[in-house]
């Protein structure tokens, strides 16, 4: 199967797929000093992914994000988690903001269209992609990671995070910084999948909050859970302006 690229608005196919990125060649500084002379244009190029972000992201209203794993299959248990709960956010009156690839992905870009909500998916230049998939409503492709994420926390009203890798975990930590140090307003986090994220849960609190490295309060910033409906709850509640539960854990 022929595998396609995108960068920006651009898609690439068989020859013309190459395995960089905009990001890497923005942050490559390494070599000859052209990029003295072709840096201050790709301020226009940032600006343009804004303003096309911003412009179409503007009037989505109330919106959750859902991250998980790109690599998880559609027969896996958490495929139909992910679904499950685009599609009770969807019920509940939320758009839900994915990374649009695959996977955890796909799932609850899915849950969320097939319920007549919003689905939303915010794709990244990657050496080699498959695109947005074929669930989300509304899409926007990225070059350069750091717009991408701003869209993810300027347009969502809390973060769903399901089992995932690298990727997942940086939006996750990310998103707890920015709660942390109040560059943006207090929003639920929660971990879906006990299982899964008990053992980080330990280790924040076991060791990084033993040894002071963080305060209570950031550990409240968290909730762990197996139940999809307490996940959707909470992001009610925190619509309706009620301080969610801290780090509740349940299982089923």
């Amino acid at each position: 199967m022929a595998i396609d690229k995108h960068r920006g608005p651009v898609v690439m196919r068989r020859g013309q797929v190459d395995t960089g990125t905009t990001d890497q060649r923005l942050l490559d500084s390494r070599g000859a000093s052209d990029w003295v002379h072709t840096d201050p244009w790709r301020v226009l190029r940032i600006q343009a992914e804004f303003v096309e972000g911003f412009g179409a992201l503007a009037e989505l209203g109330p919106a959750i994000g859902v991250f998980g794993s790109a690599r998880t299959k559609p027969e896996h248990a958490d495929y139909a988690v992910a679904e499950e709960i685009g599609r009770k956010l969807a019920e509940a009156g939320f758009a839900v903001i994915t990374g649009g690839g695959p996977g955890t992905m796909e799932a609850a870009n899915k849950g969320a269209s097939e319920s007549g909500g919003v689905s939303v998916g915010l794709g990244i230049e990657l050496p080699f992609e498959a695109g947005l998939n074929q669930w989300v409503d509304k899409g926007i492709n990225f070059r350069y990671f750091f717009a991408r994420k701003t869209m993810f926390v300027k347009y969502a009203q809390g973060f769903v995070v399901l089992p995932g890798g690298l990727g997942t975990f940086d939006e996750l930590f990310e998103a707890l910084t920015l709660v942390q140090t109040q560059k943006v307003t207090s929003f639920p986090v929660v971990l879906l999948g006990v299982d899964y994220w008990s053992g980080l849960f330990a280790w924040l609190r076991d060791t990084v909050l033993a040894e002071g490295k963080i305060n209570d309060a950031d550990l409240d910033m968290i909730t762990l859970t197996d139940d999809v409906d307490l996940a959707v709850e909470l992001m009610v509640r925190a619509r309706q302006g009620a301080h969610p539960t801290p780090h509740a854990e349940r299982s089923e």
